[in-house]
């Protein structure tokens, strides 16, 4: 089937919280600070930006070890990552690293009743949620906690690694970077294949100051977790063979434009895709609007553009709107060029408007500043995580965890069949999500 759909099995992990330590950088560094730029700064009232990753294997306590090594060695060039957020004499956010300091914590846990195969077919991540850290934790909390955090769950036959990075620090490429090169030691690499480049004021150099303080260490909960559950939300993961995506693909190809702009990209054509689908399944009315939002990565974009290497956040969002009715009576190609279009148009000069407009009032993004009735994509499906081999594996599978997830919220993600499969991890309300299950149309069933 096309769109495969992944059957949702509910278990209690029964896990154990065995260990809890830090790793910092294996060698003395010395004092650093890092001005958080334009970029990074309306991401400290997200959520800590959280990652699963499962493999297959038997030695757990050799994986950790190893695991916990190579993090050592990769913090060197990565140290942001064992520093921690503060605050420079004027008010301007900064990442802070200095030696004294704890760095990354690693968690250890043992929920060995359950195997690798019986948490790679869930649903949802949110039954997952205790083989991450930090659930529910801002990035404004990075005042007084690890930037990064670490949780190594044993399973019955394999490990489950859980990551929550401050997002405040750090977009998805640079996530995947610190990933790969951390996979690269352990796997026996002398060095990364390409250091980080850690000077943001490169990208902007504009000083912020704002007035935020973290909340009390003890004080009442921020969750977006178990502390304030409502509106409900479904997280199901529909998988999309590399054929499904040839078919939406060609579809919208099939009758060019006659303003001679350029085809559709497997992007712009799944993205559409879905954002029309999600719209039908919210059964909204023609006259409502709907927002379609895409974190794009904006260091190629930039003038001058950025290094892949550069290590912040260099993403903005996009977006474009229309209303219900017109999404649905147009074919697919209407979508596919509100899309294309808003891409194109974000250049340099729009991300250096953008960026000026939010310095002269700061606003610090909230999830409704995605949009009204929004479909927003988040990660990239050409983010090689399916290559994250520590020395034992491919991944079995690759998730996101429950924070930063509201309704319309995607994550794409490569397939790991390879080619051009691509899983889109999305976050509805339950009566639109079930509506959306039986669309073949939007699973391409026969």
């Amino acid at each position: 089937m096309a769109g495969e759909v992944v059957v949702k099995k509910e278990e209690s992990l029964k896990l154990k919280i065995t260990d809890k330590s830090h790793v910092k950088p294996e060698e003395k560094i010395g004092k650093k600070e890092y001005q958080l730029v334009t970029f990074d700064l309306p991401y400290l009232a997200f959520y800590y930006n959280q990652k699963l990753l499962f493999y297959k294997g038997e030695d757990f306590e050799g994986m950790v070890q190893k695991l916990k090594i190579g993090l050592g060695v990769v913090l060197k060039e990565f140290h942001q990552l064992a520093g921690k957020l503060g605050k420079d004499e004027e008010g301007v956010f900064r990442v802070e690293y200095d030696d004294d300091m704890l760095g990354v914590e690693v968690i250890e846990a043992v929920a060995d009743e359950i195997a690798v195969d019986d948490l790679t077919v869930a649903e949802s991540t949110s039954n997952l949620k205790e083989l991450i850290p930090y659930t529910g934790i801002l990035n404004l909390e990075g005042m007084h906690r690890p930037l990064l955090a670490v949780q190594l769950t044993k399973l019955k036959d394999g490990l489950a690694m859980g990551l929550a990075f401050n997002h405040a620090v750090l977009d998805g490429t640079s996530t995947w970077q610190f990933m790969t090169s951390w996979a690269e030691i352990c796997s026996g690499s002398p060095s990364t294949t390409a250091p980080p480049f850690l000077d943001r004021t490169k990208a902007r150099s504009t000083r912020v100051k704002l007035d935020l303080s973290p909340p009390e260490p003890n004080g009442p909960p921020t969750s977006n977790g178990d502390a304030n559950p409502t509106p409900a939300l479904r997280e199901k993961i529909f998988k999309f063979s590399e054929s499904a995506i040839d078919k939406i693909k060609s579809t919208v190809n099939e009758n060019p434009p006659s303003d001679g702009s350029k085809p559709f990209s497997t992007f712009q054509a799944l993205s559409s895709h879905v954002w029309r689908h999600v719209t039908h399944a919210r059964n909204l009315k023609p006259e409502d609007y709907t927002v379609f939002t895409v974190f794009a990565d904006c260091r190629k974009r930039v003038d001058p553009p950025m290094p892949e290497t550069y290590f912040g956040n260099l993403i903005q969002a996009i977006f474009t709107v229309t209303a219900v009715g017109l999404l649905s009576a147009h074919p697919p190609q209407f979508a596919a060029s509100m899309v294309q279009k808003a891409i194109e148009a974000h250049n340099a000069k729009v991300i250096d408007e953008r960026n000026k407009e939010w310095e002269r009032a700061p606003k610090i993004f909230e999830f409704k500043d995605a949009g009204v009735n929004c479909v927003a994509v988040g990660s990239s499906p050409r983010f090689k995580v399916y290559d994250i081999d520590f020395g034992w594996g491919k991944p079995e599978i690759v998730r996101s965890g429950t924070n930063n997830k509201f309704d319309g919220m995607i994550y794409l993600y490569p397939g790991k069949s390879g080619g051009g499969s691509i899983d889109v991890e999305l976050t509805l309300e339950p009566e639109a999500l079930e509506r959306l299950e039986q669309d073949k149309g939007f699973l391409l069933e026969a």
